[in-house]
């Protein structure tokens, strides 16, 4: 059944009786603005041409350009501590050292697959941190035009799932050693018979999605980049930075790529990466040398993409 009370994963306020631990029905959403490029204020929602992201992972390296160079099915980890720490939920137990551990997710299926995840609970709410969906209604979330519906698409996007749902978070306490663990998506199910995806999120995770501020996050740059994964995930990392963004060091762009190609290499793709966003007018930028560390000026973004039909 689908649940039909609107909400915005931006600012949640969840009621939780402090001893069942029980997502209770009150839940109450309050939508985050953001000011357009005319400085109209703006309320952040998914819509099929934005979503909105939580700026952390877009900023760290959860999603990250495919590799030939790291066998598929490797794991990693990432320290978001001075992030996630901030979580009311890290701050109310005393966590102060957060991980994420597992599965190293695509910048293009699985974060178009995450995309779908957040779309979907922003369209249709929740009474429970549970939704079912129909598979059809969720692959259009994704993105996936429905020419594509085969068993195939089916599998691979519950293979996506499968992989976020191996991203564990694990909150620790280093004075103490009290710790836990849960996963960016706790549960996903596809039922052939009704062809729907069902969907479970740890509601002590919601507030990940304003841990500092939110991004309404373009999805027509992302897809006109389809098939260039590292200009994509630097299109993704770029979006997360505010308005006027300080310079920004190739290494730091090195390190949120997660390659392991020669730097050389890695600078060379940077370079072709920000020629191709400035070509579909994302950005005007020019770069700059300090020493031997390289960095790129943003001088405009367009972040509606208006000069682009």
């Amino acid at each position: 059944m689908l649940c039909r009370k609107p909400f915005s994963l931006c600012t949640i306020l969840i009621k939780v009786d402090k001893l069942s631990k029980e997502l209770k029905n009150e839940v109450f959403f309050d939508l985050e603005s953001y000011q357009d490029n005319e400085g109209n204020e703006k309320k952040l929602t998914v819509t099929v041409n934005s979503s909105v992201q939580p700026a952390v992972l877009l900023r760290l390296g959860v999603f990250v350009p495919s590799t030939r160079s790291i066998p598929k099915g490797s794991e990693g980890v990432v320290d978001v501590s001075t992030a996630f720490s901030k979580l009311e939920y890290a701050r109310k137990e005393g966590y102060d050292q957060v991980k994420i551990y597992g599965q190293r997710l695509s910048i293009s299926t699985d974060f178009s697959v995450w995309m779908g995840v957040i779309g979907a609970f922003s369209t249709y709410g929740f009474d429970s941190n549970i939704i079912t969906i129909p598979f059809q209604e969720f692959a259009k979330i994704c993105q996936y035009d429905s020419r594509q519906l085969n068993k195939r698409l089916r599998d691979r996007v519950f293979e996506s799932l499968t992989k976020i749902g191996t991203k564990t978070v694990q909150f620790k306490n280093k004075e103490s050693g009290k710790k836990t663990f849960t996963h960016l998506l706790k549960k996903a199910e596809y039922d052939p018979d009704t062809d729907s995806v069902t969907l479970e999120a740890d509601p002590d995770l919601w507030e990940l999605y304003q841990i500092d501020y939110s991004i309404l996050f373009r999805k027509k740059p992302y897809h006109l980049l389809k098939g260039k994964e590292v200009a994509q995930t630097i299109y993704a990392f770029i979006s997360s930075l505010p308005d006027n963004p300080a310079p920004i060091g190739f290494s730091r762009i090195i390190e949120r790529l997660s390659l392991t190609s020669p730097i050389k290499e890695q600078n060379r793709m940077i370079k072709s990466a920000l020629n191709k966003l400035q070509e579909i007018g994302y950005i005007n930028y020019s770069l700059s040398k300090k020493g031997s560390e390289t960095f790129v000026l943003i001088h405009t973004r367009n972040k509606k993409l208006q000069a682009v039909e």
